[in-house]
Parts: C-alpha cells; sequence; structure tokens
C-alpha cells in the first residue's frame, strides 16, 4: 500500500553539530516546545569515525530501557525526485523488497539476544504503508527535528512504537554520515525515525559490490549502487533501533550501538531474505559471539 502527497513547506533551521542539538524545538502537531530529539546510531562515512569499542570489556550492556519485540515500518519518501519512474522503479520498488523480506531472516536474527527483562528482541519485521512527500526536503540533518516534523506532518496519529524511516532525495553532501536513528513522538504518541540520504554514487557510503537482487513485477532487479548504499544503511539502522529504540537500552561503554560495532565489516558477500531477495550488509554485534571468540570477526554475525 501507498500514499502520496505533494506539499510544499519552507523549514528554517540554524546548523548546529549533533552534540550541541539541545536547544527547544516547536512540535508541529501540537505547538509545545519539546527538546531536540538525539540522534544515534549514526551510520558514519567510511574514515569518518571507528566502530566504538571502549572500556575493559568492548561488549554492550543493558542502560534499563525497553528493546522493540518486533516492529511495523512506514517508510517516508521525501522529495520531488521520488516523483520520477527510475527512482520508484529502482530504490521505491527495492526498498519495499528489503522490508518485506527482512522480517525473519537469519539476518533480523542477529538482534534477538538482547532483553529488556520482559522478553527479547524478534525478528518480526512488517512493511505495513509507502508514503511518498514530493515537497522539498530541508536542507540540514545535522538536527532530528525536520525529519521528526516530516514523520508527524504525515502521520499525525501514527502508531505507537512503529518505525517511521525518511529517504530524502538530497545527497549526503558534506555530511559526514550516511544515515542516524532516533526516537521522538506526535501528538503524544512515541516514535522511532531515521534519515536516510540518497546515496547514488557516494563511494563514503557504499558497501561495494556485489550488490545483490530482489524480484519486482515478476522480474529480477540487480541491485543499482544507490540502493545497494541506502539498504546497507538501512539494516544498519534497523538493528539499531530494535536494540535501543528509545536511546536507553543497549550500547557499549563508549555509547556504540549493536551496528556500530561492526560498521563497514562484512562476513559473507550477500544476505538471503525470506522473500529471495539479496543484500550485502555489514554485521552486527553480539555479545555471545565475541564471548565465545566466534564471528567472521570476533563479536560481529551476520546470520551466516
Amino acid at each position: 500500500m501507498k500514499i502520496c502527497i505533494a506539499l510544499v513547506a519552507v523549514i528554517a533551521i540554524v546548523f548546529l553539530p549533533f552534540q550541541s542539538t539541545v536547544f527547544m524545538a516547536q512540535d508541529a502537531q501540537t505547538g509545545h516546545g519539546a527538546p531536540e530529539p538525539r540522534a544515534a546510531g549514526v551510520q558514519w562515512a567510511r574514515g569518518e569515525a571507528a566502530p566504538g569499542q571502549a572500556g575493559s570489556s568492548p561488549n554492550m550492556t543493558w542502560h534499563g530501557g525497553s528493546v522493540q519485540k518486533g516492529t511495523s515500518v512506514y517508510p517516508i519518501f521525501w522529495g520531488p525526485s521520488w516523483g520520477n519512474a527510475g527512482f520508484v522503479g529502482d530504490k521505491v520498488a527495492g526498498l519495499d523488497a528489503f522490508y518485506d523480506g527482512i522480517g525473519g531472516s537469519a539476518y533480523a536474527g542477529t538482534n534477538t539476544e538482547y532483553t529488556d527483562g520482559s522478553g527479547k528482541v524478534t525478528s518480526a519485521v512488517t512493511r505495513v504503508l509507502d508514503a511518498t512527500d514530493l515537497s522539498k526536503p530541508a536542507n540540514n540533518f545535522n538536527i532530528t527535528t525536520p525529519v521528526l516534523a516530516e514523520v508527524c506532518k504525515i502521520y499525525s496519529k501514527p502508531v505507537a512504537g512503529a518505525y517511521y524511516p525518511v529517504y530524502v532525495d538530497s545527497p549526503r553532501g558534506r555530511a559526514g554520515f550516511c544515515a542516524w536513528h532516533s526516537a521522538g513522538s506526535c501528538n503524544g504518541i512515541p516514535i522511532q525515525f531515521a534519515l536516510f540520504f540518497n546515496l547514488d554514487g557516494d563511494a563514503g557510503c557504499d558497501p561495494g559490490s556485489p550488490t545483490g537482487s530482489f524480484q519486482s513485477g515478476g522480474s529480477t532487479h540487480t541491485n543499482s549502487q544507490g540502493l545497494a548504499a541506502v539498504a546497507n544503511v538501512s539494516g544498519h539502522e534497523l538493528s539499531e533501533m530494535l536494540t535501543d529504540p528509545r536511546l536507553n537500552a543497549w550500547y557499549d561503554s563508549s555509547g556504540a550501538e549493536n551496528a556500530d560495532k561492526c560498521a563497514w565489516t562484512f562476513g559473507s558477500s550477500l544476505l538471503s531474505f525470506t522473500n529471495g531477495s539479496r543484500w550485502k550488509i555489514q554485521g552486527n554485534w553480539s555479545n555471545t559471539a565475541y564471548s565465545g571468540n566466534t564471528g567472521y570477526t570476533r563479536g560481529c554475525i551476520n546470520g551466516n
């Protein structure tokens, strides 16, 4: 299913780095001031930052927050380019296949050792509905407020606890990151959300070949470079959203979440999802694998 809107909005944004985003932002739906949600699990471009493994043990610890015991996904495609057939046939169709196949996959199962005391993360991931907004995206994603406002604009009454990944058609430009995830609320309803750039031709966010494939319209499609790149970081952010949805659950002593700790490391070249699609996705950290001295790199697993 898909909904499509074409709205024009102008958002004035002050440039601030992630470490300084502690101002009061207006909630687009309620008008009440709220702290700027922080970005977590930032997928840094190659060479921008190393996986964090500080402390006497690199294992992650639980900080008392809830984990996501399954999730519903509502992808949002933001920007005029999402009206182009090339974008739709490549990245929209590909990302739909990605989210349709990841639930129940061995890759999604790499997150399931993490618990909050009332239950573990599960591999149950379901794509429910796409939304397309052809208005021009904001021009600064070093802060999270514009992305949360976009989610709330489209879903004033979102599903509590659901995941809303926002894909803009803008390249990352001088930003040192490929994606991030965060948590906030729309009209008091708590949600998780994420930001992804258009990574066409972006060597800093490219997982490299082989790129994989997906099925759509009765045909098999080879993943383009841009689709392969955004799918890789989509796996990264989804895994971290499942294990640290409200930014207070699982991370290590340096603040790195499970996908951060295995960033830009790959085991088997391609991972197979339940719908037959194939993807090149970096692994996720496993405390169990590290303690058992296993993983394709000690502590990193990808389900193969």
